[in-house]
């Protein structure tokens, strides 16, 4: 269940509630007339579920009630009511399934920001990798994996596409283009001050390395599981099932191959940098690519009749 927490203008307050009443899978609607001060109006609420929530806000924000007034949705975390129950058994689909436009538009909006915590994040997550790399360190790999940032800006490129977005397309663009620019030019600077302390050597990275060295050696496996976690990950997304994002973080080596091609740059081990690099731009495409699938498919599947009631 979601709840809606609506700040209204006055003269709109009575087609706001007659819209919540009339909308299959609402309940709880709470009225309370010149409770708001900034900006001035009334205050609606009201619980709805999942799978009707999208249809809800869209309707609402036809009314221009995100320009006049507000809208906050809260996720539930326990609702004990037999009326809220009855909603979610009226409302079409499951739950699990909905696909919350508005709440993913913003979600990927603010993770495609390239801001200050974004490009540390990634800048750590490829220092890690490099160490990973050098020592042919499975485990400090996969640690990379779990703290690059790189997901969502690849997340928000692909719901720009599905929702026709430029603006967040080049939010996103900017946000990967800048932050992996950065993160393996400052590991390039990072190898050379770890070869300078005896940390690093040119013989560690031309080792077998039998641990890390598919990371410069793109295939087609590489573009499959890029592919499959790109699902995963948008699923995880727009099912509010954020945990998932976890597992498919240290699934691609989208961070370890930047830090991989940094290394190999600064000992001019350039075939090495290049086939890390090929690894990079395979992962992300494969990404890229799943996620808008995915979004497209889910988008087809709610194309349905309004399940608002006659």
């Amino acid at each position: 269940m979601l709840h809606l927490r609506l700040i209204t203008p006055a003269d709109r307050t009575d087609d706001v509630v007659r819209l919540i009443e009339k909308m299959v899978g609402t309940t709880h609607l709470v009225v309370m007339p010149g409770a708001a001060r900034n900006p001035s109006g009334d205050v609606v609420m009201c619980d709805v579920a999942r799978e009707a929530g999208d249809e809800l806000i869209g309707a609402l924000r036809a009314l221009e009630l995100d320009e006049t007034g507000s809208i906050a949705v809260e996720n539930i975390d326990l609702s004990l009511s037999k009326r809220a129950d009855k909603a979610e058994e009226e409302a079409p689909g499951e739950g699990a399934d909905a696909v919350l436009w508005e709440h993913l538009a913003d979600a990927t909006h603010e993770e495609s920001t390239l801001s200050v915590t974004y490009l540390a994040f990634l800048t750590l997550a490829t220092m890690i990798a490099a160490c990973g790399v050098v020592l042919d360190n499975a485990i400090l790999i996969v640690g990379a994996m779990a703290v690059g940032p790189e997901f969502g800006p690849l997340a928000a490129f692909s719901t720009s596409i599905v929702q026709r977005h430029p603006g967040l397309a080049l939010r996103s663009l900017n946000a990967l283009l800048v932050g992996f620019a950065v993160a393996m030019a400052v590991t390039v600077g990072f190898s050379h001050f770890m070869d300078w302390v005896n940390l690093f050597s040119d013989e560690q990275l031309d080792a077998l390395r039998p641990n890390t060295n598919f990371i410069y050696r793109p295939d087609w496996f590489s573009f499959v599981v890029a592919v499959l976690a790109g699902c995963a990950g948008t699923l995880s997304l727009t099912s509010a099932k954020s945990g998932a994002l976890v597992s498919v973080a240290i699934s691609v080596t989208t961070v370890p191959a930047a830090a991989n091609a940094a290394v190999a740059f600064s000992y001019d081990e350039y075939k090495q940098a290049w086939g890390s690099t090929e690894q990079l731009l395979l992962n992300l495409l494969g990404i890229v690519l799943a996620g808008t699938l995915t979004l497209l498919v889910q988008k087809w599947l709610w194309r349905r009749p309004s399940s608002s009631a006659p």
